[in-house]
């Protein structure tokens, strides 16, 4: 038998069967372990398993092979990697400025990570009907002016005034759709403004810090009829650890550092302070965005701090 997995607590997991058209718990083999020094999380959410039925249970016996999948940096492990979920069409990037604050950071190491892996990204600004501040503006418009002109989808939404929701409809049409971003900013809010059906818990910003608190524990896929799509809502995500880009790969994740293949004098350049570094040119010129520059050096430091730690071990 065959199914997906929409759901992952502990060692079981909520498997859907497509030729049934019911949905099923299963474990994992005992002697089946998926090349553990590698992930930390054999299974995940959307993986196509095979399982066989032995002595009153479902047993996995096998992962089909993944169209792709993203990663972050193990919360528990820090040099280990846990799959955030597989065969996706299209990741949902939800952001908010405030209540709680993403920042830009955070958003680059998304972005980089779903670069290396091959999977479009969509960012969602979401709460626009909170900023009313000149200083929210402005970073709403950087935002949407830089990712834009990058050539990403970018959507301002408001689940509360219903804002951008049409078009937020149109991108998920058909699609399986990875939702990720912090607690507090929205994901379950927004699914339920596109299909009340789904009928999502969803909880307050805390009043103290301003901050999420968790309302999705683990990570789990919901369908919708009304869009005939799949979403996998994720657990809040406090901070995005890029793993596995060595640090020559990162500039090719930068899609304005991308563009400027071969103009620099090195072919190696870091676009740190080598001499004739075109983007390092561009970048004076401010024609790259200083943040996503700030981004990108913060990132190529913790790669080149990872790298010396492998080492050291």
């Amino acid at each position: 038998m065959e199914g997906v997995v929409i759901r992952s607590t502990g060692s079981w997991y909520n498997i859907w069967c497509q030729s049934t058209e019911a949905e099923i718990t299963a474990r994992l083999k005992g002697s089946f372990r998926q090349d553990e020094s590698k992930f930390t999380n054999p299974i995940a959410v959307g993986d196509i398993v095979v399982m066989t039925y032995e002595n009153g249970d479902y047993i996995i016996d096998q992962i089909k092979e993944r169209r792709n999948y993203i990663v972050r940096q193990s919360p528990k492990h820090r040099l280990a990697k846990h799959i955030i979920a597989s065969n996706l069409d299209q990741a949902a990037l939800i952001v908010s400025i405030q209540k709680p604050r993403t920042s830009s950071g955070f958003i680059d190491r998304f972005m980089t990570t779903a670069e290396a892996y091959n999977i479009p990204v969509v960012l969602i600004i979401n709460k626009v009907d909170l900023y009313k501040s000149p200083k929210d503006k402005a970073i709403l418009e950087e935002w949407m002016q830089t990712y834009t002109n990058l050539g990403y989808k970018v959507i301002a939404t408001s689940a509360e005034e219903k804002i951008g929701l049409d078009e937020l409809k149109n991108i998920l049409d058909g699609k399986q759709t990875l939702f990720s971003g912090h607690s507090g900013v929205g994901k379950s809010s927004l699914l339920n403004a596109i299909d009340p059906s789904l009928n999502l818990r969803t909880n307050v910003i805390s009043k103290v810090h301003e901050k999420g608190m968790h309302t999705t524990t683990y990570a789990e896929m919901f369908f919708s009829k009304e869009l005939n799509a799949n979403f996998i809502d994720t657990p809040g995500i406090k901070e995005f650890g890029v793993l596995a880009i060595e640090k020559h790969e990162l500039k090719y994740y930068f899609r304005e550092m991308a563009a400027q293949l071969n103009q620099c004098k090195f072919d190696d350049c870091l676009h740190i302070n080598e001499p004739q570094c075109k983007v390092m040119e561009l970048w004076n010129e401010d024609k790259i965005a200083d943040f996503r520059y700030q981004n990108y050096r913060n990132i190529l430091d913790d790669i080149i701090s990872q790298n010396d730690s492998w080492e050291r071990k």
